[in-house]
């Protein structure tokens, strides 16, 4: 281990956690994954949660962690649909009425915070276009989003991810890619694109921490969402190989992560070992 990269792994106070390829895959969670954050713990790391995975309410997450064993807060948690709320309510504080391609869970989430959702009419005309990871999308739905979007009315997408991860033998198609499908019928894509790589969660962690960017890690297995953002953040980039990237794509990423490990067990090995010596 060189001195450069002892001493950065000695700044790491906080441990920004991607979920899905990382800690654990669809339903399965990695065999290391408690002892990984026993491991920070027992190192003074602190560590939260960050999905771009919008199907799912915090108290489903909440829920899905603790059925594998994670006791996790609600302060220790943020989702696309949580970013998605807080960006309307700051740019659109008008905005009422919402189209939104999203699960029931999402849409239930936008719901409860006190958006009205339009249906599929020509006559209920929405205040925001919102495209998400929708399971259980519809061509109905997304010819009217489409129709909505050609419109010109505003457009917000919760993350950029094109697949999820999963260990079925399935592809899931993600927000990135049903964007994409109503880019090409109109020709336009969303205004804004919420969610990693955008900086903004990382902020959001530094400011309720009073951290600096160099002193959080962020971990994922994806090069152009969770280490895109932490090139974008300023903060330490960990690609594990867990999920979606190989080896051999990261090595040709024109962006480097600050380190490539096998998972985030091997992480925490290096942690360890810059604090040993």
């Amino acid at each position: 281990m060189t001195e450069e990269l002892k001493n950065k792994l000695l700044s790491i106070k906080h441990v920004a956690l991607d979920m899905d390829g990382t800690i654990y895959l669809s339903d399965t969670i990695f065999p290391f994954t408690l002892e990984f954050l026993s491991r920070l713990r027992a190192m003074g790391v602190s560590y939260s949660f960050l999905t771009n995975n919008p199907t799912k309410s915090l108290s489903d997450y909440l829920a899905k962690l603790k059925r594998m064993g994670i006791d996790a807060t609600p302060e220790q948690m943020y989702t696309t649909s949580i970013a998605m709320i807080d960006y309307i309510r700051t740019h659109y504080p008008s905005a009422r009425k919402l189209f939104v391609l999203g699960t029931p869970s999402m849409c239930a989430m936008m719901q409860e915070a006190g958006f009205e959702l339009t249906s599929d009419s020509p006559d209920d005309r929405p205040d925001i276009v919102i495209g998400s990871f929708d399971m259980t999308l519809t061509y109905s739905r997304l010819c009217r989003a489409a129709w909505w979007v050609s419109q010109g009315l505003p457009y917000l997408a919760t993350n950029p991810d094109r697949v999820c991860p999963t260990d079925q033998p399935t592809v899931l198609v993600d927000c990135g890619s049903i964007c994409k499908c109503v880019e090409h019928a109109t020709g336009r894509q969303p205004d804004v694109t919420l969610g990693k790589p955008d900086p903004n969660m990382l902020a959001g962690i530094q400011g309720r921490l009073g951290l600096t960017a160099g002193q959080i890690a962020m971990v994922g297995d994806r090069i152009y969402t969770d280490i895109e953002m932490a090139h974008r953040a300023g903060a330490f980039g960990v690609l594990v190989l867990s999920g979606e990237t190989t080896l051999e794509v990261a090595q040709a990423a024109p962006k480097q992560p600050s380190l490539i490990c096998r998972d985030i067990a091997h992480f925490a090995d290096l942690l360890e070992e810059a604090r040993r010596q």
